[in-house]
């Protein structure tokens, strides 16, 4: 892949030109630079920072395993649409579904459904000042996540408008999201706020864990109801202030309640067997990015976890909160 400088380029470090040139990551494009990959007016160049001039040639050989990862359209993708019109989709995304592509999730991921079905999100520019980096342009649209193993709503903005309208919306709290977890043993307050940063775990960094010089997040909770059979266990509401990697996992983990299901955070002690963490995005309260109206959605329990908490309320001593 063979690029001119242009003048507006021109003093920018090597890797960030060779990201824009070859749709890559910063980081992809370190490697291709350390790998010999990178030509500067026909001459291989290992040096990072190297400045580019204007009209100097790039010429990038992408690995296989990046050229391949696109946005190709896949129809066989489950998701319900809960509503949809011409500024935003709202989704209800199962367990076991990626949000959008990344490392080690090239294909099959809700937007390569979404594309199937609304083709009009590709055409979606990333925003200012991002470029054409890969790690945002294989996520039109996209404006929040949830794990691969959590289930619920999503909302996608159908136009760069709509998107920073909405992306505006997280910023300043205004929209609300509500998940349903099922934590273990039973909480000492009905309701209460866990406000404690989040980071990457000073010991296992593929993991994320409260930590002093964390992101600041905060989870409110209501317990729902409470459960003593097979074991101590609690419904609860959670809603966020703050939109964190894992931040319900981790702060339920935390408080020592972690989310029952949940391998990663503490939760698969539990008794109760479950796949993936009974963990579910029930609620979503927003202002259209377009006509400015309050708007609300709310998604049930899929029938995994529902059959779950039909177990549980069928015991003799569960009780209301």
């Amino acid at each position: 892949m063979k690029a001119n400088v242009s003048a507006a380029l021109a003093g920018e470090r090597l890797d960030r030109v060779v990201s824009l040139v070859a749709s890559i990551t910063r980081a992809e494009a370190s490697s291709c630079i350390d790998d010999g990959r990178v030509l500067l007016n026909g001459l291989v160049v290992r040096h990072r920072s190297r400045r580019v001039r204007d009209g100097d040639v790039v010429d990038v050989d992408v690995p296989e395993r990046l050229a391949g990862a696109g946005l190709d359209p896949d129809s066989d993708v489950p998701f319900d649409v809960v509503y949809v019109d011409e500024a935003m989709i709202i989704v209800n995304k199962p367990a076991g579904v990626v949000v959008h592509p990344g490392a080690g999730n090239t294909s099959g991921t809700l937007v390569h459904g979404l594309i199937a079905r609304y083709p009009d999100l590709a055409e979606i520019e990333p925003p200012a000042g991002g470029g054409r980096d890969r790690s945002v342009a294989l996520r039109p649209g996209i404006v929040h996540r949830l794990d691969k193993g959590t289930s619920g709503l999503l909302v996608i903005g159908r136009t760069a408008e709509a998107v920073r309208a909405l992306q505006a919306q997280l910023s300043d709290r205004s929209m609300r999201r509500r998940y349903v977890a099922l934590a273990l043993g039973h909480f000492t307050s009905r309701r209460g706020l866990i406000d404690a940063p989040i980071g990457r775990s000073e010991h296992e960094p593929t993991k994320m864990a409260v930590v002093a010089a964390g992101r600041a997040a905060r989870t409110n909770y209501v317990v729902q109801e409470i459960f003593d059979q097979p074991e101590p266990t609690s419904l609860v509401n959670c809603s966020l202030e703050t939109g964190r990697t894992h931040q319900i996992r981790v702060h339920l983990n935390a408080i020592g309640h972690p989310v029952v299901g949940d391998d990663r955070y503490g939760g698969a002690r539990s008794s109760l067997i479950l796949p993936r963490p009974f963990l579910h995005a029930a609620g979503l309260r927003l202002t259209h990015p377009r006509t400015g109206e309050p708007c609300e959605f709310e998604a049930p329990l899929p029938p995994d976890l529902a059959a779950v908490l039909a177990r549980l309320r069928s015991q003799p001593e569960s009780s209301k909160a």
